[in-house]
């Protein structure tokens, strides 16, 4: 059952399709009065900045919505087993398989070209002066791509165990203090339509707008002079207090690890802020899930790191883009 992305108040339909698909007809929640899911009439470049911009509400579309058949003001079952409530429930049964099946083919694919873009990003960032030449491109680039790839995939596999098991965890921390509850605590439609799956679905999600910055930062790395050749120079008696001088050198190339910061600082904030979304508990118990999931990052991190960076210098480096 879909949800409404304002109240998540749970909604049979998101929307009625009269003569075509193109004639439909929003429907509205009846808890408050807002159309359920406007995200349905909008394009998929629409949702991929909003997801990039974290928008609550396109999260719970992508999560929740995503795929829900709509109510049909014209024609008749083919299937001819809505006639009984037996019939209705193997229907709805046959459909929520199919849909889970769905859920999980899109995590595959999700995770596939995530995972490799977050492969060339870690190699491109061990090693540098390859990338900015595809001249030097040879068969031990290829090799070492390939680790960086299977290191990425098996990091990749830790956090989100580490994450799933910190999540059933916390949700079952959260169901026993809300059987202990004296007064009734109403479910919200999140966790009435919640299923593990979702987890690593939020988190491929949420890891867009970490890459999305990261393969900028990749591919249009900052120049050391300008455009006639001359180079940047800092000049500190422009500004005349010591303190602002102080501050913008923090960002000064040397100073400060914009790729660091974008996948751990970044990463980090905008992974809590989905699984906020699909957990539905208490901020303190999403950062708690992120840690483990860290955690468990971290400690096979550290296995791979001499394997993946081929020596001590670039299993350094490796080590310090795997943990926050």
């Amino acid at each position: 059952m879909a949800i409404c992305i304002t109240c998540t108040h749970p909604i049979s339909h998101l929307y009625t399709v009269y003569e075509s698909a193109y004639n439909l007809r929003l429907e509205q929640c009846s808890r408050c009065l807002k159309f359920a899911d406007p995200y349905v009439e909008h394009d998929s470049l629409t949702l991929l900045l909003d997801l990039i911009l974290l928008k609550r509400e396109v999260y719970r579309h992508l999560i929740y919505n995503r795929g829900t058949e709509p109510r049909k003001a014209l024609g008749k079952s083919k299937t001819g087993l809505e006639g009984s409530q037996e019939g209705a429930d193997k229907l709805a049964a046959t459909k929520s398989r199919q849909r889970q099946k769905d859920r999980w083919w899109l995590i595959l694919k999700l995770a596939c070209g995530l995972i490799t873009v977050d492969a060339f990003i870690r190699w491109a960032q061990l090693n540098p002066q390859i990338s900015a030449d595809v001249s030097r491109w040879t068969v031990e680039t290829n090799i070492v791509f390939l680790r960086i790839l299977i290191g990425c995939l098996i990091e990749t596999f830790a956090f989100h165990g580490g994450v799933m098991f910190a999540s059933y965890f916390v949700l079952a921390l959260s169901d026993f203090f809300r059987s202990k509850s004296t007064s009734p605590v109403e479910i919200s439609g999140v966790r009435q339509q919640f299923k593990f799956s979702l987890v690593p679905l939020t988190i491929f999600y949420s890891s867009l707008t970490k890459l999305f910055l990261l393969f900028l930062l990749t591919i249009w790395r900052p120049s050391a002079s300008k455009p006639g050749g001359s180079p940047y120079y800092w000049d500190p008696s422009y500004y005349s207090s010591p303190l602002v001088t102080r501050a913008l050198e923090i960002w000064d190339e040397d100073k400060l690890d914009r790729e660091w910061v974008v996948r751990n600082v970044l990463g980090g904030m905008a992974t809590g802020f989905g699984l906020r979304v699909v957990l539905d508990c208490h901020p303190v118990f999403t950062t708690v899930v992120i840690l483990v999931g860290w955690l468990a990052k971290t400690v096979v991190a550290g296995f791979l790191k001499n394997w993946v960076g081929g020596d001590e210098h670039s299993g350094d480096k490796w080590m310090a883009y795997s943990i926050p």
